[in-house]
């Protein structure tokens, strides 16, 4: 099972360069295809700028989180900013479904009485957005594997290109065809295709908005860690949550033989979880006569 480590060295001037540059693409490419998709009267491509218009703010919103990350403890935020990349998550999810609702109203409307449009114009602005979707992902591909909301915003964008050569495919059939229908259908696949796309994202974000356990936590990797010294004879409280996108914590409560046993025992198992990719950890030692299981503490 995949494990969440830390990543220090992800070079932040190189990335905030690579999410501005993406910002810009996408604003630009985004006025350009909203007012073809007006003049055209184009649901798919004003569907689709609606879809990259959450991508702007999608990528803005990352990279502001990534710089509020970085800010240090204070006597309000013991921990700093780090969880603001759970809060991103969170609000991207539900602009993405913002735009679903708007998409699907729009594309019935447009289902119920076709509109006709150019499919010519369409398959090109939407080779475009092709372009612009590919190349914003492409800005990610380094540092993909290195933090999950980096990791967010490329499949992000890469999905986005797919849906982009959708539109594409309904320009050229509209155009051989004139088919017009095509256009909302399109539209209705792409609000589908977000659906999709923004449903773990939404399902992942409440869970570490909730303090759940994130999903790539290996609970049998920490039994391991934990029973990994001979002197631990049981443990028990634990909780795992996530202080941000990049961090995970963890407290437990572990039982030792004995109080000679416990600096050992504490270091070995700190060690054991940094390998696994969680190095927040604060552990409470007991002896088994003194196990805080009989006093139902927490």
């Amino acid at each position: 099972m995949e494990h969440h480590h830390h990543n220090h060295n992800i070079d932040h001037v190189t990335l905030t360069k690579a999410f501005v540059a993406g910002i810009v693409l996408n604003v630009l490419y985004v006025l350009v295809e909203f007012g073809f998709g007006c003049y055209t009267r184009s649901m798919g491509l004003m569907s689709d700028a609606g879809h990259n218009l959450t991508d702007v703010l999608s990528l803005l919103l990352a990279l502001v989180a990534m710089r509020m990350m970085k800010t240090g403890s204070s006597k309000k935020y013991t921990y700093g900013l780090k969880k603001s990349t759970v809060l991103a998550s969170l609000l991207n999810a539900v602009l993405l479904l913002v735009a679903v609702g708007l998409i699907l109203a729009e594309s019935v409307r447009k289902l119920i009485t076709p509109v006709a449009v150019e499919g010519t114009m369409i398959a090109w602005i939407a080779t475009v957005g092709v372009l612009v979707n590919a190349i914003t992902a492409w800005l990610f591909v380094k540092d993909k594997d290195k933090d999950l909301n980096i990791k967010g915003a490329y499949m992000h964008m890469a999905a986005d290109a797919l849906v982009s050569v959708g539109v594409v495919v309904s320009g050229v059939v509209i155009y051989y065809t004139h088919w017009y229908i095509v256009d909302p259908i399109i539209g209705i696949v792409v609000a589908v295709v977000i659906i999709m796309s923004t449903w773990k994202l939404l399902r992942d974000s409440v869970r570490l908005s909730l303090d759940g356990v994130p999903e790539q936590v290996d609970y049998e990797a920490i039994d391991r860690a934990i029973r990994h010294h001979d002197k631990v004879v049981s443990y028990h409280h634990m909780h795992v949550w996530a202080l941000s996108t990049t961090h995970t914590a963890l407290t437990v409560h572990v039982v030792v033989a004995g109080i000679q046993d416990m600096p050992g025992v504490k270091a070995d198992i700190k060690q054991q979880l940094s390998l696994i990719g969680i190095s927040h950890v604060t552990l409470e030692m007991e002896t088994l006569e003194e196990n805080c299981t009989a006093r139902e503490c927490e």
